[in-house]
């Protein structure tokens, strides 16, 4: 069916809406090597429809593609983590991604060919492999870059892919500085911005007893953002942050930032961080405000398996953690364990796997393997039609002319056009005495105008 096309991204919003939250129950997945859960997740109250017009905004300028042209065979690039601090979410997602390939082959294939895939590493922002990498799948003719997990490798080249016609999905990047991206229309992704997780953060911390507040966070946009987000929260709801440390990553050790939270003595710590978290809790122990003495939050960037890093009982039941996206089902689970036995990490997998799918979709519906083609039909495929769950399902309404609505291991997805997820979840995790985390509960949120217009003033203050 033949869709409206986008030709602009909303850069600022006016009339914020009320970004609604309910608990929902189940067993779940982790993030970096953790312990396998089974998950499922059931909405309670739904939320009000949100308000996605912009009431004000101020255009980007759209490059025109008309010389991008498809070759009738999808061409899907991976741009994911094979290496550097982020390494651990590369599995899940690499999988994932072959899975959903696998799905669509099985079913006919898209356009009448197979889907074809070539993966690279995306390396981390102290690496900065991904424009290489970039370069080497544009060499292959790829349409669509599913990736990247880290938003500072995306930020780095957005722009290369972007401006060269491809459609680039991230499965994980959550950073508020894509939500008001000037990207030609080409960048969506399937994860949550953390105008969400910053939300239930805030919220879980208050819920727990704690009135002050200490935070940690890493120097990038990831880092500075989300804390920005919790600060905001933890305020909001009558809570205080009285010492806010933003550091450097690749710092030989964290004893004077660990000082600095030990002497404002707060209730709680939120470390947002990645692999130096390793560093940063024998700190804490060290000066007397580990997680034996304080409640300790992480993220999605360290909610990790932390077994063979600390003794046992280092953290024990006073650390608790938040993870966009949702649980990978037990069905999604042994499916992505037949592309890769070795899996015990599921972290991202179901978003990985529906920003493949919804790409394929998307393609079907244009008539053509070309990005901008694709792009134009990826809101329409993910929502406001016939729903169906399965990539098979979905393409037989589309080969009958019906419109469709494609919800899948991820749950609703419901592209804005801004290219965020309309429709998104936030696990909440809590350590055992192994070191390993297990699911609490999740919550659903509706992504609206006024979490675009708090995205779009956070990018002015990073500025």
């Amino acid at each position: 069916m033949i869709r409206p096309t986008r030709t602009w991204r909303a850069a600022a919003v006016g009339t914020a809406a009320l970004l609604v939250l309910t608990a929902c129950g189940g067993d779940t997945e982790e993030t970096p090597s953790a312990s396998d859960n089974t998950s499922t997740t059931t909405e309670e109250t739904p939320t009000p429809d949100a308000e996605d017009t912009p009431a004000a905004a101020e255009e980007c300028e759209v490059k025109e593609f008309s010389n991008v042209t498809g070759n009738g065979t999808l061409t899907i690039g991976t741009l994911l983590p094979q290496t550097g601090s982020l390494a651990f979410l590369g599995p899940p997602e690499f999988a994932a991604v072959e899975l959903a390939v696998r799905d669509m082959n099985a079913a006919g294939g898209v356009l009448g060919n197979p889907v074809k895939k070539i993966d690279s590493d995306s390396g981390d922002a102290q690496n900065p492999i991904a424009s290489q990498s970039v370069d080497r799948l544009f060499s292959k003719n790829v349409d669509v870059i599913i990736g990247a997990a880290s938003s500072s490798v995306s930020l780095l080249v957005i722009d290369k892919i972007t401006n060269a016609g491809v459609v680039q999905i991230s499965p994980a990047n959550t950073s508020d500085a894509f939500s008001t991206y000037c990207d030609n229309g080409l960048y969506f992704r399937t994860a949550p911005p953390d105008t969400l997780q910053g939300r239930v953060l805030a919220d879980t911390i208050i819920a727990d007893g704690n009135q002050t507040v200490g935070i940690m966070a890493l120097q990038d946009a990831y880092g500075t953002g989300l804390a920005g987000h919790v600060e905001k929260n933890v305020t909001a709801s009558n809570g205080e942050v009285i010492e806010k440390i933003i550091y450097d990553p690749k710092a030989a050790n964290y004893a004077t930032e660990v000082s600095s939270i030990r002497a404002a003595d707060p209730d709680a710590i939120v470390v947002i961080g990645f692999a130096e978290t390793q560093k940063i809790i024998p700190e804490l122990i060290k000066q007397g405000i580990g997680p034996d003495t304080k409640k300790i939050y992480f993220v999605d960037g360290n909610l990790a398996d932390y077994s063979e890093a600390f003794d046992p009982g280092v953290l024990g039941p006073n650390v608790k953690g938040t993870l966009p996206g949702v649980a990978a089902t037990e069905e999604l689970k042994q499916q992505l364990l037949t592309v890769n036995p070795d899996l015990d990490n599921f972290s991202y997998a179901a978003e990985s796997y529906d920003a493949t799918v919804l790409a394929g979709l998307a393609a079907i519906a244009a008539d053509s393997d070309a990005g901008p083609a694709i792009a134009a039909e990826l809101v329409g495929v993910s929502k406001d039609g016939a729903k169906c769950d399965s990539f098979e399902k979905c393409k037989q309404l589309l080969q009958d002319g019906e419109d469709i609505d494609y919800e899948g291991f991820s749950g609703p997805v419901n592209f804005l056009e801004n290219g965020d997820p309309g429709v998104a979840f936030i696990g909440i995790y809590q350590y055992k005495p192994d070191n390993t985390y297990e699911f609490v509960e999740s919550r659903r949120g509706e992504i609206t105008s006024g979490d675009i217009a708090e995205a779009a003033e956070a990018a002015e203050d990073a500025e």
